[in-house]
């Protein structure tokens, strides 16, 4: 049974994902919170595995809320998926340098939303393709952004297949799509990700990808 903690200051938004993970079997909604500071408490004395963390609340925004949780929260125990309508550059690299393991938007389908925590609560990443574009974006804008030697480094450790699965979770691509594109099962693609995920000293693939983006893997 997976716990999900939701974390969101609007009512509407709390009551419409407890709806749709209420509705999932394999799931419980462990509790359902209005901002931030509230979350970094909760998680200091209850257990969840996956965390909907609202980008934008009073108090402090999911970001800094992250940051804290991660201080005592490692993230083998709680995942943390951020969820919001702002998709800019910086709030991506932000949520993923304070400890997130995904970034969605809260346009997601219902389908697309529960695709996500499952890949975060394996131990995987979730970037929709809005945030990838966001990554896309940031590294298209910042032309004098220096490649970090040390990561390309460890990148040219991969396989050519290994780089060719990184490259395309890059592009917002899921297991299923990679998949397609390079003629394999998603078991296998997922294998790939763990293995470039383990060369690099990524956490999970959220961090791979900007990994990726830092090493100047992707451009």
């Amino acid at each position: 049974m997976t716990r999900i903690l939701i974390v969101d200051d609007q009512e509407m938004i709390r009551v419409g994902l407890r709806t749709i993970l209420d509705a999932q079997p394999g799931y419980v909604v462990v509790d359902a919170l209005g901002d931030g500071l509230q979350a970094v408490a909760y998680l200091e004395s209850h257990a969840a595995d996956v965390v909907l963390m609202d980008i934008r609340m009073p108090g402090i925004d999911g970001v800094e809320a992250t940051r804290r949780i991660r201080q005592t929260v490692p993230a083998d125990r709680t995942r943390i998926i951020i969820l919001t309508t702002f998709e800019q550059d910086e709030t991506v690299i932000a949520a993923l340098r304070a400890g997130a393991n995904g970034f969605l938007s809260k346009a997601v389908g219902p389908d697309e939303l529960v695709a996500g925590i499952e890949e975060v609560a394996a131990g995987g990443g979730a970037l929709s393709a809005a945030a990838a574009a966001a990554l896309i974006e940031h590294v298209g804008v910042e032309k004098s952004v220096i490649v970090d030697i040390e990561l390309a480094k460890r990148f040219e450790l991969l396989t050519p297949r290994e780089r060719e699965v990184v490259i395309a979770a890059a592009a917002g691509l899921d297991n299923s799509e990679i998949a397609a594109r390079t003629f394999v099962s998603p078991f296998t693609v997922k294998t790939h990700a763990n293995r470039a995920m383990t060369k690099v000293g990524a956490r999970d693939r959220a961090q791979l990808v900007a990994f990726a983006y830092q090493a100047g893997l992707v451009n």
